[in-house]
């Protein structure tokens, strides 16, 4: 298990995007994102006819499925209204389930983008400041100088509690079945205090323990649970109906349908544990719609001031490749008139990517629980919709756009 866990962490370094987009965005001549004036009616955004379907954009899926082995739910919006949609696969191969459209995912990392947003929102009614220590709040915590701005931008230097905690369970012959809690996880930190991996704000290490520990703060600050809080002030607002947290912590069996299967073969079928516990990092779950309605709430200014939303998109890192860097919670794409906040996730089998192109207002969401590379060959999607291509390896060290 330990190394499998590796390999996702690596992986996830190389293969999810870095990117960026800045506040000035205003005064660059890119376009801002506003309400449209009208009510917000998630049944309505909802709306869609296959029969309407971008023919192009069904063609490329399909042609995903049958070369690429992409297993999946998929979303393409533009200008506010759904163009492409479909569910294509098995939701558990084992059991023959097939996926439909509603089918609820294991987010992963994309479940970073709520947390973020759960967390400005807290500042901006002035519960906690970007600038607060987490001794603040964890008195026993470890490590000196880890503020909550360095774990958005995942700056703090921390070490892995995945790796920690599989480590720890392992030496002492844990009971791995049960999940831990945000609260449990917090005080093996504090009891054993792990070695960081470097100081805080060195440099940028993409790491879980950062949106853990921000997802405990949301609840030692709030009094509620991640999950109630989430759900009151992030779902229910969004008309999310289809989107929930489920904590190993809560749940003895997850109640989704859609399993994860690993290594992109259908035999290595993935059993939640003690590591599905803790949530803010992952464990929401939730559908391609519902995904689309809070892009559509963030656009409208429903959950968070524009201001808020402006500096979550500012590049917090250093630019790679000359487009890619990290805000608060969001994986940013900046190039000359576009950008492109996202996030890609990758846990237990499960993999997706979520794009939002600010500019061009393009919603794309790809939600898979065959865990391959197929997400890596979207560059005719976005070719076919008109959203720049969100790949590290497009571009050269100038940001030109590569010739391989």
């Amino acid at each position: 298990m330990r190394f499998v866990y590796k390999v996702l962490f690596s992986f996830t370094i190389s293969l999810l995007f870095l990117s960026s987009c800045s506040s000035s965005a205003s005064n660059n001549g890119k376009k801002k994102p506003a309400s449209s004036g009208r009510p917000f009616n998630p049944k309505e955004l909802l709306a869609y006819d296959p029969k309407n379907a971008d023919k192009r954009i069904d063609e490329f899926m399909q042609e995903l499925h049958r070369t690429r082995s992409f297993n999946g739910n998929v979303l393409v919006a533009k200008h506010g209204k759904i163009i492409y949609e479909n569910a294509i696969g098995w939701a558990d191969y084992l059991h023959k389930i097939p996926l439909n459209i509603n089918s609820q995912f294991e987010l992963a990392s994309v479940t970073k983008t709520i947390t973020s947003t759960a967390v400005l929102m807290l500042m901006e009614q002035g519960k906690l400041s970007l600038n607060d220590d987490v001794k603040k709040f964890f008195p026993d915590f470890p490590y000196d100088g880890v503020t909550i701005r360095l774990l958005l931008t995942h700056r703090s230097g921390m070490m892995n509690y995945v790796y920690f905690t599989d480590d720890l369970y392992r030496a002492e012959h844990r009971d791995e079945r049960k999940g831990l809690s945000n609260a449990q996880e917090m005080a093996l930190i504090a009891q054993y205090k792990p070695h960081p991996f470097n100081q805080p704000d060195k440099r940028f290490l993409y790491n879980n323990s950062n949106f853990m520990v921000l997802g405990s703060i949301i609840e030692k600050v709030t009094g509620q649970s991640y999950a109630d809080f989430v759900k009151t002030h992030i779902f229910i607002p969004s008309g999310m109906a289809r989107t929930a947290v489920y904590s190993k912590a809560v749940y003895d069996k997850i109640p989704v349908d859609v399993v994860g299967h690993d290594r992109g073969q259908w035999r290595y079928s993935v059993a939640q544990n003690f590591l599905d516990g803790p949530v803010g990092d992952k464990g929401v779950y939730s559908t391609v719609g519902d995904l689309y309605l809070f892009d559509r709430a963030l656009r409208e200014g429903r959950l968070l001031k524009q201001a808020t939303m402006d500096s979550a998109y500012v590049p917090r890192n250093p630019m790679l490749h000359g487009h890619f860097s990290y805000g608060y919670g969001w994986r940013i794409f900046e190039a000359p008139g576009k950008q492109v906040i996202y996030h890609t996730g990758w846990w237990h089998g499960f993999r997706h990517i979520y794009l939002r192109d600010i500019h061009d207002d393009i919603t794309i969401v790809l939600l898979s629980n065959l865990s391959n590379g197929s997400l890596l060959k979207l560059d005719g999607l976005f070719e076919i919709t008109g959203m720049p291509v969100v790949r590290k390896s497009a571009y050269k060290g100038n940001g030109d756009t590569s010739d391989d």
